[in-house]
C-alpha cells in the first residue's frame, strides 16, 4: 500500500455530462491530489450516446485521454426515463461548445465492469464520485457486491434535504432513477457499509458562480475558456428567468468534497428515497443518525473558498 498522506486519492467518476459534470471532470483532472482510474457514463442530462461522447471530449480537452471511459445504463432500472435536461445543457449536453473529439473509442467493457476492475485492482481504497443518476452504481452493488464493499468512500451529488429542482420534492439525479438511488442511499445490501456522503441540491445551491467567476474562467487557459462557454448559456437563461445570472455548478462541488473535505460540513443521517407513485417520488427524506452512521449529508460549506478553488484550478489548468 502506498503512503496515504502523500499519495493522490484514487477515484472513479460516474457521470452524465452535462455542463456541470464537464466542470467536475475538469476539476478532477486539474487536481494532482486525485488519481482518476476511470470514468463511467449514464443517461441523464442527455442520452447515453451524448454523455459518453462528452466524457471523452472533456478528457481530450484536459489532455487525459489515458483515462478509460465506459458506457453504462441507457435507462433507469425499472421505469422509462422521466425526462432529460436539454433545456439546461443543450441538445448535445455541452451547449454546442466546440470540444476536441475523444482520442479513442469508449472502453469495450460495460461501465460496471470498468468500475469493478478499477476498484478491485487498486492497492488503495477507491472513492467513487457519482454525479449523475445512480443506475450504474446500483448495478455495481448488485452485480459486484464484493468489490463494491471494498470502496473507501462514495460521494454523491444528488438528492436534497429541503427543496427540489425537477419537482417540488425531488432533485434531478435522484428523480431520474429513484429505485437506483434507494439501493445506493437507503439499502445498499453490501456485506460492509461503505461510508457515503450525499452532497445535495440544497447545499450546492449555496455555492454559485457569479458573472465575474465566469469572466475569470474565460480569461484562463483552454479548459477555463471551454468551461465558461458551456456555462454562459444557462447563466443567461437564469438571468432572463429570474433576473439573477448566478449559477450553481453542482457536480464540481461533489469533487471538492473529495479534494478538500475541510470545505464542507457534514452530519450523520439516514437517507430514505421515495419510490412511490405520489408527487413526492424521487424525494430524499433526511433524518439525523447517530455518530458513526455509514451515511452523511453535507449541511454547510465555505462557499467562496469552494468557488475560488474550482475557478482557479480549472482556469489555470495546463498539461
Amino acid at each position: 500500500m502506498t503512503d496515504p498522506v502523500n499519495s493522490p486519492v484514487p477515484i472513479v467518476i460516474d457521470c452524465d455530462p452535462g455542463i456541470d459534470d464537464a466542470v467536475a471532470l475538469l476539476l478532477a483532472c486539474a487536481s494532482p491530489e486525485l488519481r482518476i482510474l476511470g470514468v463511467s457514463t449514464v443517461a441523464g442530462n442527455v442520452d447515453l450516446e451524448h454523455t459518453t461522447r462528452n466524457a471523452g471530449r472533456v478528457l481530450a480537452l484536459a489532455g487525459r485521454s489515458d483515462v478509460p471511459v465506459a458506457a453504462g445504463a441507457g435507462r433507469p432500472l425499472v421505469r422509462t426515463a422521466p425526462g432529460r435536461a436539454e433545456h439546461v445543457h443543450g441538445d448535445d449536453g455541452v451547449n454546442r461548445v466546440k470540444l476536441p473529439e475523444p482520442a479513442a473509442e469508449p472502453d469495450p467493457r460495460p461501465a460496471i465492469d470498468l468500475l469493478a476492475d478499477a476498484i478491485g485492482g487498486s492497492a488503495d481504497p477507491v472513492t467513487l464520485v457519482a454525479i449523475g443518476p445512480l443506475t450504474n452504481v446500483a448495478l455495481l452493488y448488485a452485480v459486484h457486491p464484493e468489490v463494491a464493499a471494498t470502496l473507501g468512500r462514495v460521494v454523491i451529488m444528488g438528492g436534497s434535504a429541503t427543496v427540489g429542482n425537477t419537482t417540488a420534492a425531488a432533485e434531478f439525479n435522484v428523480w431520474s432513477d429513484p429505485e437506483a438511488a434507494y439501493r445506493v442511499l437507503t439499502d445498499p445490501g453490501l456485506d460492509r457499509a461503505v461510508p457515503t456522503t450525499m452532497v445535495g441540491l440544497d447545499l450546492t445551491l449555496t455555492v454559485p458562480f457569479t458573472e465575474a467567476d465566469l469572466d475569470t474562467l474565460a480569461g484562463g487557459r483552454a479548459a477555463g475558456q471551454a468551461a465558461a462557454a458551456m456555462l454562459r448559456p444557462e447563466a443567461e437563461r437564469q438571468r432572463q428567468t429570474t433576473g439573477d445570472a448566478t449559477l450553481p455548478v453542482h457536480d464540481a462541488v461533489a469533487v471538492t468534497a473529495v479534494l478538500r473535505p475541510d470545505l464542507l460540513r457534514t452530519r450523520p443521517a439516514t437517507i430514505t428515497v421515495d419510490c412511490s407513485d405520489e408527487v413526492t417520488r424521487g424525494a430524499t427524506v433526511v433524518t439525523p443518525a447517530p455518530s458513526g452512521a455509514w451515511s452523511e449529508v453535507a449541511v454547510g460549506a465555505s462557499e467562496r473558498d469552494i468557488v475560488d478553488l474550482i475557478v482557479r484550478r480549472v482556469g489555470d489548468y495546463s498539461w
